[in-house]
């Protein structure tokens, strides 16, 4: 006859299963939700695209240009121009602008969304400063691209096709300096003092 477990052993193992369970997801989650999110356009996130719409519509709509920074980002951060109009499909270029004004090299990288987020799914970077981490030395000031178009398929989308406009928001926050950047700015600080 086989001994059964003491239900104290069976118990705890059943707890030490649950608890994996619920880490592996809570590790899982925020990959899973960020593609969830690039895939649908869930809480106006954007597309990706290698290249431009092949299918250029007479109708338009305006781009508007938000940017903010998070809380303790030192930089200066905002949009050339606050708006423009594009032809649904036709590839646009907007620039926005940052400073470092201090007297420090300062690592960032941009969070971003579009709004209203029923537009998500059909506004499409094909390239962005947002993709890589930006490091400004002191007192550089830099104007950083980014291509899109508005895909088409907007006008087929009954909660999306009398949009009046799709508004583009960064947000920028620092992040550590790569270690290479560090090693210099450590340096250099050394030799000046």
């Amino acid at each position: 006859m086989a001994e059964s477990l003491d239900p104290k052993i069976k118990t705890a193992r059943t707890l030490v299963g649950v608890v994996l369970f619920m880490g592996a997801l809570a590790w899982a989650s925020v990959p899973l939700y960020d593609w969830f999110c690039r895939v649908t356009g869930y809480g106006g996130a954007t597309g990706y695209a290698e290249q431009g719409s092949n299918v250029i519509l007479d109708e338009t709509i305006t781009i508007k240009f938000d940017a903010s920074l998070e809380r303790d980002m030192p930089w200066e951060f905002r949009p050339e121009i606050r708006e423009m109009e594009v032809r649904i499909g036709e590839t646009g270029l907007a620039f926005y602008e940052a400073y470092n004004p201090t007297d420090r090299p300062v690592a960032g990288s941009a969070s971003y969304n579009v709004s209203p987020f029923s537009a998500g799914g059909y506004f499409a970077k094909i390239d962005c400063f947002c993709f890589e981490e930006q490091v400004l030395q002191p007192g550089e000031r830099v104007m950083m691209p980014v291509t899109f178009f508005v895909d088409p398929e907007i006008v087929d989308d009954v909660d999306a096709k009398h949009l009046p406009h799709i508004t583009l928001s960064y947000t920028f926050y620092e992040i550590d300096l790569p270690e290479e950047t560090a090693a210099l700015a450590e340096d250099r600080q050394t030799s000046l003092n």
